[in-house]
């Protein structure tokens, strides 16, 4: 066999290896933190119940086995969250040697405004469906309706939307990477901003609450955080061109 086909089938091998090491790595850390979220989760949901209470409610169990299955949420949920450093490191370590000086310099970059931009849409989602419930048990209660809500569909549907929605606030960070990759173009984004709003509303739609309020007032952050990539991208694309003509000048002066 040629020499140099056995070394492509080394760096290959070599590859695969590395991946294959740093998913057990990931495997084993996903474990110990599930574990320790699994044991933890009497506290965790004590903190999370008393964090989010809502007036005029009463959160009930429906089964004598509810809180195993809380507990096995709080600790996938836990080791999620903990893993995510840890999927980021190994990711950074696996394609540092393939990126260039800018590439590296733009990951630490949006790493932070990444990790920022996941908080303020969780906090964001999690405030507006913490103001919707409490509006919601004043109805019910005017309406001469008790407020007994299940603990594990008041969590779950908390702590998923607003997590989905820190997901959806990734958005920008996913279309500047794209431009960067000359995949689209400021230009795109602007021509196709009618879609990408239409695109906003349908997928907001489907997160509770479904009442309209709460659809425009989730909405309006992502259109608004749309237009500011699309400003921000503008702006760094206009002063490469004008440091390109500024180069470009000097060379032929």
């Amino acid at each position: 066999m040629d020499e140099g086909i056995k070394q492509k089938f080394s760096e290959h091998f070599q590859y695969i290896d590395d991946i294959r090491r740093r998913a057990y790595s990931l495997i084993i850390f996903f474990l110990i933190f599930f574990v320790a979220g699994f044991l933890g989760a009497n506290k965790i949901l004590e903190l999370i119940i008393k964090l989010i209470k809502v007036q005029n409610v009463t959160i009930v169990t429906t089964s004598p086995f509810q809180f195993l299955d809380l507990a096995m949420s709080v600790g996938i949920f836990t080791a999620l969250i903990l893993c995510l450093p840890i999927a980021i490191y190994h990711l950074y370590s696996f394609l540092k040697d393939g990126l260039s000086k800018k590439e590296r310099r733009y990951f630490f970059i949006l790493l932070p405004i990444s990790f920022f931009l996941f908080v303020v849409g969780f906090g964001y989602g999690f405030a507006i469906l913490y103001f919707c419930l409490d509006i919601i048990a004043k109805i019910n209660l005017d309406l001469g309706v008790n407020n007994f809500w299940d603990v594990n569909q008041f969590l779950s549907q908390i702590i998923s939307t607003a997590a989905l929605l820190g997901l959806v606030f990734q958005f920008p960070i996913v279309l500047t990477v794209l431009i960067k990759m000359k995949i689209i173009d400021v230009k795109f984004l602007k021509d196709k901003r009618r879609y990408a709003i239409a695109s906003m509303f349908i997928l907001v739609s489907l997160l509770p609450p479904t009442d309209g309020l709460s659809l425009v007032v989730m909405v309006v952050p992502l259109i608004a955080i749309y237009e500011i990539t699309i400003l921000v991208n503008l702006i760094s694309s206009r002063k490469v061109l004008v440091n390109s003509l500024s180069g470009v000048e000097k060379i032929i002066n």
